[in-house]
């Protein structure tokens, strides 16, 4: 949690905006993104007192269920280590609702505008503290329908109108203009939140801390000193059911598009001109126009088969047998501009890895002169997750008689040095982001315009030239071309090899 101070701050930012009161909405309350993250965090919220003192929440989807099985459904994800946790809960059902509806029938709306409408008036609400968020937790298939019926019907007229949107947004750069063209006639883009929560990672929110409020770092970031960037995201998990869906998105589209892309323009934009979010998200833009289009010489695709009693990609129900989706993907990004001529970004991510992490790997250039033959390179790592940490790996002495040097690190591990620590869950502190009227960590409309530039000619190409992926065990590291792929652009393995992380026992 952070510091009184600071949670005084956003209480004060909340209340300031919504003035006392806020009408949540959930399109999409019966499915899994609702009952996973998005309840979850609105009830982290409603427990650490920021929402506004008159907050009502409205589940809304096309499954009938009377209002125990929606609760029930909500309070399935709800965890506390508070001793107060079961009033806190019953507590938070209180002003949650649910409303069963369909997204293309006027009437529908009609009704839930006038379920919201009677929660406000029974609220007494004052005119400015009818603010309504409608959080659409639903599938791109149904993101215009809704979207208009919630314009014309439920659309908050008297105070401020917010809309979360999630991912994916659109499925190239033709579809992606599509969708911003139908929003944009019912939103102002002040007005949406296009959500990606890896933003909301409390390491993807230090990226610009470290870079631009440490002189240390400053003088380093860029092509001068820095050799290669890897941007990494593994799941230990197939698709396990949900096959079919991921078959028509593709681990590009799915988090390489957009998770790890909003990693790299955090690690690769310029110092904005202050910390406002217009200024961030202007800086993000202009260095994401810089990346040059990705080629298929600059890519390596792979798919997962069976390795024991593990299932492969092919062997889901779900996914047609002849399916060349990859499940894997290294990508290689290069920006166009003076501080990063040259530097390889590679992003990588994959399904049925050997381990589950997110982190950025910053390698640095070899030291100039031969005083210490073959020593490893350093690297600055950003762990995103799991275990929150930053680390840079550095040449040093080993300890005792020996005049070697061994391999250790600067290490900030965050549940080693920040004791008692509550890290808030990404969702949890974007939801408060939007009731602040905050966009720094959402996508603006030119944002995704330039990430779909970079990715829609190999997607094209891939699905053109039916490029076939490399086989990979699952629970492998991946395709067996990748460490020849990855070491074509510089990188050396060699500053990890037998390296013990974070403590090392010396010889006697």
């Amino acid at each position: 949690m952070p510091d009184s101070s600071a949670t005084t701050k956003l209480k004060n930012d909340v209340d300031s905006r919504m003035k006392g009161g806020v009408t949540i909405i959930v399109l999409g309350a019966s499915g899994d993104l609702a009952k996973k993250k998005t309840f979850p965090a609105l009830f982290a919220l409603f427990r650490n007192n920021f929402l506004p003192e008159h907050s009502q929440i409205v589940g809304y989807a096309r499954t009938k269920m009377d209002c125990d099985e929606f609760h029930k459904r909500v309070v399935s994800h709800l965890k506390s280590d508070d001793p107060a946790h079961d009033q806190k809960v019953k507590d938070f059902l209180s002003i949650c609702h649910y409303v069963a509806g369909q997204y293309d029938q006027e009437e529908y709306w009609e009704k839930l505008d006038q379920y919201v409408t009677d929660l406000e008036n029974k609220e007494s609400l004052k005119k400015e503290q009818k603010n309504r968020i409608f959080y659409m937790a639903l599938p791109p298939s149904v993101f215009v329908p809704v979207a208009s019926g919630l314009r014309k019907h439920v659309y908050g007229k008297e105070a401020t109108t917010s809309v979360v949107i999630e991912k994916p947004f659109g499925k190239d750069l033709e579809s992606c203009n599509a969708l911003l063209e139908d929003i944009k006639r019912l939103f102002k883009e002040e007005e949406v939140y296009r959500i990606d929560h890896y933003l909301g990672k409390e390491l993807a929110k230090n990226i610009m801390s470290v870079r631009f409020s440490n002189m240390i770092f400053s003088p380093l970031w860029n092509a001068t000193h820095i050799d290669s960037i890897q941007i990494t995201l593994k799941e230990k998990f197939g698709t396990e059911g949900r096959g079919g869906y991921f078959n028509e998105f593709g681990i590009i589209r799915d988090v390489m598009q957009n998770h790890l892309l909003q990693l790299m323009s955090l690690v690769a934009m310029e110092r904005p001109i202050s910390r406002d979010s217009e200024a961030i998200r202007d800086e993000k833009v202009k260095v994401l126009r810089c990346v040059k289009p990705i080629t298929a010489e600059d890519s390596l695709l792979g798919q997962y088969v069976k390795n024991g009693d593990k299932p492969g990609y092919l062997d889901d129900d779900t996914v047609p047998k002849d399916s060349l989706c990859a499940t894997f993907a290294a990508l290689v990004l290069w920006v166009d501009n003076e501080r990063w001529a040259n530097v390889p970004f590679i992003l990588k991510a994959g399904k049925a890895l050997d381990t589950a992490k997110v982190d950025i790997r910053i390698q640095f250039k070899k030291l100039p002169g031969s005083l210490f033959c073959n020593v490893p390179r350093n690297e600055l790592v950003f762990r995103v997750q799991p275990g929150e940490a930053m680390y840079m790996k550095f040449n040093n002495k080993s300890p005792g008689f020996s005049d070697e040097t061994m391999i250790t690190e600067l290490d900030l591990t965050y549940e080693n040095r920040y004791k008692n620590l509550k890290i808030p869950e990404a969702y949890e502190t974007l939801i408060l982001d939007v009731m602040r009227g905050d966009h720094s960590n959402f996508v603006r409309d030119d944002e995704l315009v330039a990430a779909w530039r970079i990715f829609t000619p190999l997607l094209h190409h891939i699905e053109n030239e039916k490029i076939k992926p490399e086989p990979y065990p699952y629970g492998s590291r991946g395709p067996d071309k990748l460490d020849k792929f990855v070491k074509k652009y510089g990188v050396e393995r060699l500053a990890h090899e037998n390296y013990q992380w974070p403590l090392q026992k010396l010889e006697d």
